[in-house]
């Protein structure tokens, strides 16, 4: 829980304040704000590469995830590129020889973050080496020209975001559980090619940006302005992702505690009703990650899901990515993961659920899929 003040370099902690794990993966870099949102909080550009090119196929021979180390293995025996054999040595060669960089001015050892064996078995074998993301200020091109030229190419997500806001602000941030859904897009490429694809609660955007790579059309949704303003300024910034495949990503708003969509003309982001016909007579899939933390939004989501599949014209399939959040509460005076134990109990009403038109059946996804980006894949995933 962390709230950014004015004074950037010196952060204060308050208790009515949010702030994602995925943010404390950034590198000791500057900590540029780029612009004020409309409410007044600090916005970032963040880079995300991705650790292997979007454009490659997912029906590639022999891909494997390495796991110990998270990074995906191609096992067909062919040979590392120069570039890679480098950066691999390099970063050898500082696990093991690069322990002084880490001692603080009395010497003490000073860790960053959990480090990584040099005696991995695999590590001969990575096909690429470990890529962190950048936050750049928008605006100062001068200060950040190799910063600029680096990140123009097409294996760079950028997204505009918050470090930290309230509860009821968290879409404004970049969550794990869309970097885990997201890898999973690109890993199943094929399955989701030439989709019509609904998102819930797409927050900045990132998982549709992903989708939209592969699938013909992405409805990414969620409630308010200023969030929805945010995440369609990220679907431009990421036009040069999705262009070679023509996909194509709409910023529509859909309230989960209201029964229709907006369809007012004077209201931004409103449906338009051949966009609502478009949706109902194409979308084969839906998804949603990390909006599973308030059980009044759960259950407002699962009655949204029930509604809007009860009115697709071809059978869907639902993506739901997740963490779950551990926090001692007084009333059971232990760990307990309440957020996490209501949505699977929604999910078993929804699954028991008798309709005579429409039937639901639920299956957990095995995590051992590439990882593409850069995270922490917890099993708490």
């Amino acid at each position: 829980m962390v709230d950014v003040t004015e004074e950037m370099d010196n952060p204060t902690f308050k208790s009515d304040t949010v702030l994602s794990d995925v943010h404390l993966h950034c590198p000791n870099k500057r900590h540029l704000m780029a612009r004020l949102n409309a409410v007044g909080q600090p916005v970032f550009l963040s880079y995300f590469k991705l650790l292997r090119n979007t454009e490659v196929s997912a029906s590639e021979k022999h891909l494997r995830e390495a796991t110990t180390g998270g990074e995906c293995q191609d096992r067909s025996g062919d040979e590392l590129c120069d570039k890679d054999r480098n950066n691999l040595k390099k970063e050898r060669e500082l696990n093991i020889e690069g322990v002084e960089a880490l001692l603080d001015n009395d010497g003490d050892l000073e860790v960053v973050r959990r480090p990584r064996s040099a005696s991995d078995s695999e590590a001969e074998d990575l096909l690429r080496d470990r890529v962190h993301p950048v936050i750049l200020m928008k605006g100062k091109e001068d200060a950040f020209e190799d910063e600029e030229r680096e990140c123009a190419c097409s294996d760079v997500v950028k997204i505009e975001h918050t470090m930290a806001t309230p509860l009821e602000d968290v879409g404004k941030q970049v969550w794990r559980a869309a970097f885990l859904l997201a890898d999973y897009i690109l890993f199943k490429r094929d399955t989701f090619r030439c989709c019509s694809v609904l998102e819930l609660g797409g927050g900045t955007g990132m998982t549709s940006i992903i989708m939209g790579t592969v699938a013909k059309r992405v409805y990414c949704t969620d409630v308010g302005e200023d969030l929805l303003t945010m995440c369609k300024q990220n679907i431009a910034l990421n036009k040069h992702l999705m262009e070679p495949g023509g996909g194509e990503v709409k910023v529509k708003e859909l309230d989960w505690l209201k029964d229709e969509f907006c369809t007012d003309p004077e209201a931004p982001y409103s449906w338009s009703e051949e966009e609502i016909a478009d949706l109902h007579d194409h979308c084969t899939v839906i998804m949603a990650a990390d909006v599973f933390y308030d059980d009044d939004l759960t259950d407002a989501l699962f009655r949204t899901l029930y509604r809007i599949t009860h009115n697709l014209r071809n059978s869907c399939t639902v993506y739901l990515a997740l963490e779950k959040r551990l926090n001692f509460t007084l009333r059971h005076m232990d760990v307990t993961c309440e957020a996490y134990s209501h949505f699977r109990n929604t999910l078993n009403d929804l699954e028991n659920l008798r309709d005579r038109k429409i039937k639901y059946t639920a299956e957990p996804v095995k995590l051992d899929f590439c990882q593409f980006l850069v995270y922490e894949r917890i099993e708490q995933l």
